[in-house]
């Protein structure tokens, strides 16, 4: 996924300069590209030390947490949706705020956690 995203800034930073260079000129486009460039780079490194890292799965609900020990996401399973076994949703009811989606690849899980997550998220959204 690291791949793909690095791929894709660099796709769009290009179709940047190819809107740009026409309007502005070769060289007065590479400023405004070289910041498209930068802001794509930035929101790319801040997508990737938001996702998570760790999950505690516990007799309350679920709670998330990214590389640098802090809370993502947490509350109990109040809702479940399941692709074919590869891709699971599960969304988490705190106490009090907004309720936060967590995005799940099998591939990224042992089996057996993916399991274990896609029944209590069966059983919590049917509670």
């Amino acid at each position: 996924m690291r791949a793909a995203l690095g791929v894709f800034v660099l796709m769009a930073t290009g179709a940047a300069y190819t809107c740009f260079a026409p309007h502005l000129g070769t060289w007065q486009a590479v400023p405004l590209t070289l910041a498209v460039w930068a802001l794509l780079t930035l929101c790319a490194v801040k997508h990737e030390h938001a996702q998570p890292a760790a999950l505690k799965i516990g007799p309350d609900g679920v709670s998330a947490w990214n590389r640098a020990g802090n809370l993502l996401a947490q509350g109990r399973i109040a809702g479940c949706s399941q692709w074919s076994g590869r891709l699971l949703v599960l969304a988490l009811a705190p106490d009090h705020g907004r309720s936060r989606t967590l995005l799940l690849a099998a591939d990224a899980l042992p089996a057996a956690v993916f399991r274990e997550l896609a029944v209590l998220g069966r059983r919590g959204a049917s509670a």
